[in-house]
């Protein structure tokens, strides 16, 4: 433990601007205050995937609620196992997991086939493929390219753009009475939008960093006074006790369909991983390169897709490494992996009380809209970033051009699957998986041979 290691040993090959390096233990107050700072980052983006899921799928008020609290719950128990390390399982960094978003799209998917057993079911049969692929990475890197990758982030993006704008509307309890695209759904989701954006931009590296967090304030406040937010409904359930994990709560199912969707998502995520470990590596001081590299990537997208495993049994959605956080290291200097544990245990705590979920339960969709909407633009920008870094010849022209066209095309016109077979038509109809398995399939066979000027 670092505890008998000498303090000047602790920092030695720290970068200058870092304050604590991996292995330093920085004082109570200091390291609860970083914490603190990542958790600001963190919690919005944890709750809202469930938040997103239960409103697409109309579940009730409690179960919403204790979604949001177990992802929490789980998110805690990820972030830990990546900071202190299990054998071969963790980055041994200051990463921290959290509920993914690029499984929204597959999962609701899952979710309209079969309920939460099918969604549960296929997150966790389909976990050990991240697992395996932190086995092989070295290998797949000529199949899962950064195109690939970038056109799959894309996809992404684009495609819950289409989940931010129906949440702005209204949600889908909105359009069921009438309601969706109300001039008050319209307004709160502009204010929400237009406060994160004024935060963002301020030269206070607090404000930005709480950026999301004070616009859903704000767009909540407004939301109540407007009359939007029901306080009646939250009586009616228990906000006081002890929210207890209880292990496979909704059952179990799977079908293909939902395996493959998710599946290749788990493929994506990896990929992911590995960026944002490598990025924490390289602000942490660590070398980008080398055994003692490969051995801290594969520990770490080990560690994701079990902790997608273990989240699946406690009844939340898959996890993935955030890399907000990476910018957070940079601002505060304190890349200490013993401040993850103050962040672990901050939000397994959150996730134990009822009334997290029931007041997060309670925010209408419009707030969440807002902040949603400019969150998964984001997403979409990062793919185009990727691509953006590669060189465009015809060949990458070609997949780019195919995989888009399937991919949207799914996502914009749906019903072009209707009358293809059941086990396709589950596999395909996710514009995500659609263009995914495209960019994949194009980028192995398509051979371009250019043309030779003298």
């Amino acid at each position: 433990m670092n505890q008998d290691i000498p303090k000047e040993a602790e920092n030695v090959g720290k970068p200058a601007d870092l304050i604590y390096g991996i292995d330093a233990c920085p004082p109570f107050k200091e390291a609860l205050f970083a914490a603190l700072q990542h958790l600001l980052a963190i919690f919005v983006a944890i709750i809202t995937p469930p938040l997103i899921i239960a409103g697409a799928l109309k579940l009730d008020l409690e179960t919403t609620g204790f979604l949001v609290s177990m992802s929490l719950f789980a998110s805690g128990i990820s972030t830990f196992v990546q900071c202190r390390g299990f054998g071969p399982v963790g980055a041994r960094l200051l990463c921290i997991q959290g509920t993914s978003f690029s499984f929204i799209g597959p999962i609701i998917a899952a979710g309209t086939m079969g309920g939460l057993p099918l969604i549960f079911g296929a997150c966790m049969a389909a976990a050990p493929i991240e697992m395996i692929i932190s086995r092989t990475f070295r290998y797949l890197r000529a199949v899962i390219t950064p195109l690939v990758s970038g056109i799959v982030v894309l996809l992404i993006g684009l495609s819950l753009i289409k989940v931010g704008v129906v949440s702005c509307g209204g949600g889908y309890g909105a359009m069921d009475d009438g309601t969706f695209g109300n001039w008050k759904h319209l307004v709160v989701a502009a204010v929400v939008l237009l406060s994160v954006l004024f935060f963002n931009r301020c030269g206070n590296k607090y404000l930005r960093m709480s950026s999301i967090v004070l616009g859903l304030c704000i767009g909540y406040a407004l939301a109540y006074f407007l009359g939007m937010v029901d306080w009646e409904v939250a009586a009616t359930q228990s906000l006081t006790g002890v929210n207890i994990p209880s292990p496979f709560k909704y059952g179990l199912d799977l079908n293909l369909s939902a395996f493959v969707a998710i599946g290749l998502v788990y493929l994506i995520t990896a990929i992911e991983a590995t960026g944002d470990i490598t990025a924490n590596s390289m602000i942490s001081g660590k070398p980008i390169e080398g055994d003692a590299y490969l051995k801290r990537v594969s520990g770490g997208v080990l560690a994701d897709g079990m902790n997608s495993l273990i989240a699946g049994m406690l009844n939340s959605f898959p996890n993935s490494i955030f890399a907000q956080n990476n910018g957070i290291i940079q601002l505060t200097g304190v890349a200490s992996r013993y401040v993850g544990y103050y962040i672990a245990a901050m939000l397994v705590l959150l996730g134990l009380f009822p009334v997290v979920g029931v007041v997060f339960s309670l925010m209408p969709d419009a707030v969440l809209g807002g902040a949603t909407l400019l969150m998964f633009g984001t997403v979409a920008a990062a793919g185009i970033r990727i691509i953006a870094c590669q060189p465009i010849d015809r060949k990458a022209t070609l997949v780019l051009a195919v995989s888009l066209a399937l991919g949207l095309g799914v996502e914009l016109m749906p019903d072009i699957l209707a009358a293809a077979p059941e086990a396709l038509k589950g596999i395909f109809s996710s514009g995500i998986t659609t263009g995914g398995l495209t960019a994949i399939v194009a980028n192995l066979l398509i051979r371009v041979k250019e043309d030779k000027t003298e």
